[in-house]
């Protein structure tokens, strides 16, 4: 017959179980948390670097066709607001330093009407936007995609 030993006689107190399981569970619960960030590969972040630029230009445009017909100007001042909201969102998304560049100033060709050319950008920035969504994972493809489908609905306004 084997002899029994009663439980309080084991190595371990419940105390000291508790306490090891609490240690366990917390080291696990480090290991598996992130910041919250997907990793940006280089490629990644030059062309989230190329939508900011790309976005830039938009705003500048907006700021052509306004000093091109000052009516025109009065008429998409949300939209111009709503794009420089866009390109301050991008400018947060995008890994490294958010210096700006310096951006020449867009200017509407002369002879050509100031509301066809902004259209004409805005829907080329939306397709860049669109493209570029397409290699961007997580926050970030959602954002391109959110601003991409915006400029498109922003499109339609101009027909």
């Amino acid at each position: 017959m084997v002899a029994s030993t009663p439980l309080s006689s084991l190595a371990f107190s419940r105390r000291t179980l508790l306490a090891a399981s609490a240690a366990g569970l917390g080291v696990l619960l480090v290991g598996c948390t992130s910041d919250g960030k997907a990793p940006v590969t280089a490629q990644q972040a030059d062309q989230l670097a190329g939508q900011v630029a790309a976005q830039e230009a938009l705003v500048d445009a907006f700021a052509a066709a306004a000093a091109a017909d000052s009516a025109l100007g009065g008429a998409v001042a949300d939209q111009a607001t709503q794009v420089q909201q866009q390109l301050d969102r991008l400018r947060a998304a995008a890994p490294g330093p958010s210096a700006s560049a310096a951006s020449s100033a867009a200017a509407v060709p002369a002879g050509q009407d100031p509301r066809a050319w902004l259209r004409t950008q805005v829907a080329a920035t939306a397709d860049s936007h669109a493209k570029a969504c397409l290699d961007q994972i997580g926050a970030r493809a959602a954002l391109l995609g959110s601003i991409a489908a915006g400029l498109r609905g922003m499109d339609g306004t101009f027909a």
